[in-house]
């Protein structure tokens, strides 16, 4: 009798995205012809980078002649977008990274929920609260999340952000093993000191603990005090593996291509509490269950850290960053306080209300969506996040649909 894996049936509800998609679909069927705009899902609305096309174009034309096709490639990926990462993401900001340390992949998203399959199932992990929802389900799936009671899981330690804490987590009282941080953050845009970030460190090395940092938002930061990886802090190679992706950086959400850092003196434990590298159970992991991004995908990468790449990634960035400016403006302006938006695309609201009647108000009224705040977890309940992610017409036409219904 083939059974299925049990703990499937503990996930809560639907994925929250899938869950905003099928009343957006509901609303539309029931109010057809009536425009919406989509400021929930944080997906890129923009074209990718013009040297990055170009770099894509030069790989898909290798692919037609035999001198230059390339059929499996290395599934820790080509060695020049390795390269080129380890020198512009890290060494350049004095963080000691090298090529070999660093796995090419599809997508953060993925890494993040595969990374937890290298660690034992009995570990007690941490979550932030509010989160983004893949690092609970993935590890629901995998059996250490225990009972669902009063909106919470019963095993896993919440890292409770929220105003008076800067929607930064203070360290847990109890103790955890893995430990799930992500700054800028999704979905409170909020971001982390050095000093911040030395603590998480200090905690991991004193409690044989490791993070999974997730810096998926770093390409945001404009504050030159603010740390773009963990690995900027003294320690972290010990304790922390480091998840980027080009999907916002360069606009790659539909052309997938991340990258996952595991340093070789990361290090976990055996059941006899014997010391174990990390990196050769990641690396066994990630080349039996992949093989390896596209070659023309990392070509069109790699072109991100060209000097032209450089500079039109930061006019994207900076497109952005202006479109998160006007919603925080008006929103402001209808009293709303507002945290994000500035090193970062997101910008989380303060409603007092329930999240997804807040939600459905702004659809209905507004033809608006958003992204209720509750679906982040219970310290997300009186919040929506809006995302900056679309065209300067629409997210000005959003901000008016906004202020007239609310103001």
């Amino acid at each position: 009798m083939i059974r299925i894996n049990s703990n499937y049936d503990k996930l809560q509800a639907s994925y929250l995205f899938s869950t905003i998609a099928k009343k957006v679909a509901e609303f539309q069927k029931a109010n057809p012809g009536r425009e919406i705009i989509k400021l929930g899902i944080g997906d890129v609305t923009e074209p990718l980078p013009e040297a990055c096309i170009q770099a894509f174009h030069s790989g898909v034309d290798e692919m037609t002649d035999a001198g230059t096709f390339r059929g499996y490639g290395p599934e820790q990926g080509y060695a020049f977008l390795r390269e080129a990462i380890a020198e512009n993401d890290y060494a350049l900001r004095d963080a000691e990274i090298q090529p070999d340390e660093i796995f090419i992949s599809d997508g953060a998203k993925c890494d993040s929920g595969n990374l937890q399959e290298i660690f034992s199932t009995d570990i007690t992990v941490a979550i932030p609260d509010p989160v983004y929802p893949v690092y609970v389900d993935s590890n629901v799936m995998a059996g250490r999340a225990g009972r669902w009671e009063n909106g919470r899981y019963q095993r896993f330690v919440y890292l409770e952000s929220h105003e008076e804490n800067g929607f930064v987590p203070d360290l847990p009282k109890e103790k955890a093993d893995l430990i799930y941080l992500c700054f800028p953050n999704n979905p409170t845009g909020s971001t982390a000191t050095k000093e911040q970030l030395k603590s998480w460190v200090d905690y991991a090395l004193e409690n044989k603990a490791l993070i999974l940092f997730d810096g998926a938002y770093e390409a945001f930061i404009r504050d030159d005090t603010i740390p773009h990886s963990i690995y900027e802090i003294e320690g972290a190679r010990e304790v922390s593996i480091e998840m980027k992706s080009f999907s916002k950086t360069a606009g790659f959400t539909g052309t997938r291509c991340a990258f996952t850092v595991v340093p070789e003196t990361c290090r976990a434990f055996d059941a006899a509490g014997g010391s174990r590298r990390v990196r050769p159970l990641w690396n066994r992991r990630h080349t039996t269950k992949f093989n390896g991004v596209s070659y023309p995908v990392q070509k069109a990468a790699a072109a991100v850290y060209s000097p032209a790449g450089k500079q039109q990634v930061k006019r994207l960035i900076d497109f952005y960053l202006s479109n998160a400016a006007i919603i925080v403006k008006k929103m402001e302006a209808l009293g709303y306080a507002c945290s994000g938006g500035k090193n970062s695309p997101y910008i989380w609201i303060i409603t007092e209300t329930d999240s997804w009647e807040f939600f459905d108000t702004l659809l209905n009224k507004a033809g608006v969506v958003c992204t209720p705040g509750s679906g982040f977890g219970k310290c997300g309940e009186g919040f929506i996040r809006i995302s900056a992610f679309n065209s300067r017409v629409n997210v000005e036409k959003a901000m008016e649909r906004i202020t007239k219904a609310m103001g």
